[in-house]
């Protein structure tokens, strides 16, 4: 490299980390807290539009103001990844971020008006944002991120079982605040956890690595980052009214929810299966037929006839995701050594999230659920198309990230 100041910057910050058992949970559970939407978006606008009686474009921007703050915080925290962690100790920055977003989700149960609702949702977002980028950029400078970030898959999994079994019953029996409640105790046990044992990365990391310049990230990071946030947007589009589209073709409840519990169960196999094939296959190719598969399973879920479709492409649409975007997360750990890249994690997945449940309720509003299936299928083509740009010497590197 040409830049002696950027290979200062590499050398100190490409130093990969390993992290003791007790660090090793407090990740995992900062990571089912963080990306909470992906678990939670069914439950989340079915709860305020059958418990709170809003329509589905302000139901889905809600979510979306939230899912908002996360771009907002974690776009300004992962370019100064090192710089914070170095400064002040990263436990206490995750600690602070799920502990303020626990009070705003519980005042947002109490809250009366729509108003302080969407205050409430974006400041719980800001926090989370900040949280999950120092989570995702810690995982990101592990020995094998592409393992660490299927473990934290493979947990998310885990958690959207015990999630989706029992939430739509807490909300039926409870109401509407009963959700709200759950999702901030969930932000209260990992502001816990983290507060017990998320590891320090400045130890690590070294402190001349934040007085030098940073290199610019390459073209191909910033059109995988595209494709992830393609990805993403796909997910929360059809995540957020999935729900509503097997009650309102009269399926009824507790199908739906058995729908969900089963993706629970489904989502433990991606994890797993993408550690197995870490070197068996191209993740140049996994990310390029991802967004696809997303697409077919889309229209189907909008377009078919009868329950089993239905039930067959959601329990393993959300899947999808999680497989393609453990490899993903290779790759950017790859293509950009320092960590910033994947400290951007929560930035580009919310990106795309943030987008998603506004646009479905958009379309669901005023074109029918049928829309969504062929918005997706615009959207991963346009994704497919920003991982062709990957360059070829990824597939003959070695395919461990």
């Amino acid at each position: 490299m040409d830049n002696p100041a950027a290979s200062v910057w590499l050398a100190s910050a490409n130093t990969p980390a390993t992290y003791r058992r007790t660090a090793f949970a407090a990740l995992m559970i900062a990571h089912c807290a963080g990306m909470v939407d992906l678990v939670a978006l069914p439950v989340w606008v079915a709860t305020l539009i059958g418990g709170l009686h809003l329509d589905a474009q302000h139901a889905g921007a809600l979510p979306t103001l939230f899912l908002a703050g996360v771009v907002a915080s974690s776009a300004v925290c992962s370019p100064l990844l090192l710089r914070l962690s170095a400064s002040v100790p990263a436990r206490a920055v995750v600690t602070t971020g799920f502990a303020l977003a626990a009070l705003a989700f519980y005042a947002a149960g109490a809250s009366n008006t729509y108003g302080a609702m969407a205050v409430l949702h974006l400041l719980a977002g800001l926090a989370v944002g900040c949280s999950l980028s120092i989570t995702h950029g810690t995982i990101g400078r592990s020995a094998n991120p592409h393992r660490l970030f299927a473990f934290a898959g493979l947990a998310l999994g885990a958690f959207s079982i015990a999630f989706l079994g029992a939430t739509p019953h807490a909300v039926a029996a409870y109401g509407a605040r009963a959700f709200f409640t759950i999702v901030a105790a969930v932000m209260a046990v990992a502001a816990l956890c983290s507060a017990l044992a998320f590891p320090s990365v400045a130890s690590r990391i070294g402190v001349q690595a934040t007085s030098v310049p940073k290199p610019p990230l390459a073209a191909p990071v910033w059109f995988a980052i595209a494709g992830v946030i393609g990805m993403a947007l796909t997910q929360a589009m059809l995540a957020s009214f999935v729900a509503r589209i097997g009650v309102e073709r009269g399926f009824g409840l507790t199908a739906v929810t058995s729908v969900l519990i089963a993706l629970g169960l489904v989502n433990l196999l991606p994890a797993p299966l993408a550690v197995l094939t870490q070197r068996r296959l191209s993740a140049r190719a996994v990310v390029r037929v991802g967004p696809l598969v997303q697409a077919a399973l889309a229209l189907t879920i909008t377009l078919g006839s009868g329950f089993a479709p239905y039930a067959a492409a959601t329990a393993v649409f959300p899947a999808v995701m999680i497989f393609c975007h453990t490899y993903a997360f290779g790759l950017l750990s790859r293509l950009d050594a320092s960590g910033r890249a994947a400290a951007a994690t929560p930035a580009m997945v919310m990106a795309g999230a943030a987008a998603g449940p506004l646009l479905g309720g958009a379309l669901v509003k005023h074109f029918g659920y049928g829309s969504l299936g062929y918005a997706a299928l615009v959207v991963g083509a346009l994704a497919c198309a920003c991982f062709t740009r990957l360059p070829r010497s990824l597939d003959t590197s070695g395919h461990a990230s």
